[in-house]
């Protein structure tokens, strides 16, 4: 099974320019049916909190998810702005099938709550409650049941532990990570792997937008937490091979996973 991590250096709230972005890439990528496409958090627009001008209204991004899914008939794990009908912003990973069905839409759980009032993502994203999963299939049987993660939610292990319990063997987490905790960000990502005996790829942007400057590190770490492959600063795409009996096989032989206490489903 491989999957597709696309590094982008966005447009500042260019939703026309920035699909246009990463349909390029998608088109320059040798991609096969059913290989999985990973776009970075809010890859539509950066990470804005003019959510009224941001958020997909118009259904333009996820109608260029789904078309694009269908085109090529792949997993495309995309990211979005929307608001409820309640009139609540959301920070979105939208995920679409091969035939271009939406099949997963995970909200933030943890939005980043730190800065001065107003400045917070938490003043305009107030967050989700749920952990979700959704199954990456290929037309030769293989299967893995991945949990998106956004961010933020890297800090939290309960989160990916409760993805765990809902049969995640693959945590997509896409972010807006920024330079200066570069580091913080490639230490998480393997604890989490090693934790949770999972497969875990991270997509982050690279570039700069009004206010942080972000150094890309796209990686892919396996159920050991050995890095696979990463990616500099530079907008790239990095493609690897994701293996579902290495992570079967790793649980059955080094059951550690299934000595939790604390949580439950």
């Amino acid at each position: 099974m491989k999957a597709h991590l696309l590094q982008l250096d966005m447009l500042w709230e260019d939703k026309l320019g920035n699909r246009a972005k990463a349909g390029s890439l998608i088109q320059q990528t040798p991609v096969s049916p059913s290989d999985l496409v990973i776009l970075p958090e809010m890859f539509d627009t950066g990470f804005s909190f003019h959510v009224k001008q941001t958020a997909d209204n118009d259904g333009e991004t996820s109608r260029f998810l789904s078309a694009t899914a269908a085109r090529h008939r792949i997993y495309l794990h995309g990211s979005r702005t929307a608001i409820d009908m309640a009139g609540r912003a959301m920070n979105l990973a939208s995920v679409y099938a091969p035939d271009g069905g939406a099949i997963c839409e995970y909200e933030k759980v943890h939005p980043f709550g730190l800065g001065s009032p107003g400045e917070r993502e938490a003043d305009h994203f107030p967050g989700g409650a749920e952990v979700k999963t959704y199954d990456w299939s290929t037309p030769d049987g293989s299967t893995l049941r991945v949990c998106p993660v956004i961010c933020y939610d890297l800090r939290f292990p309960e989160l990916f532990r409760k993805g765990l319990l809902l049969g995640a063997e693959v945590f997509i987490v896409t972010t807006n990570w920024p330079s200066v905790r570069a580091g913080h960000l490639r230490a998480l990502l393997i604890a989490r792997a090693i934790e949770n005996q999972a497969y875990v790829l991270c997509v982050n942007r690279t570039g700069r937008d009004p206010s942080m400057v972000y150094a890309g590190g796209s990686v892919a770490i396996d159920p050991k937490g050995e890095v696979v492959a990463e990616l500099s600063d530079a907008e790239a795409c990095l493609t690897v091979e994701i293996d579902p009996v290495a992570v079967r096989d790793w649980r059955a032989r080094f059951p550690a996973w299934r000595d939790h206490r604390l949580l439950t489903r």
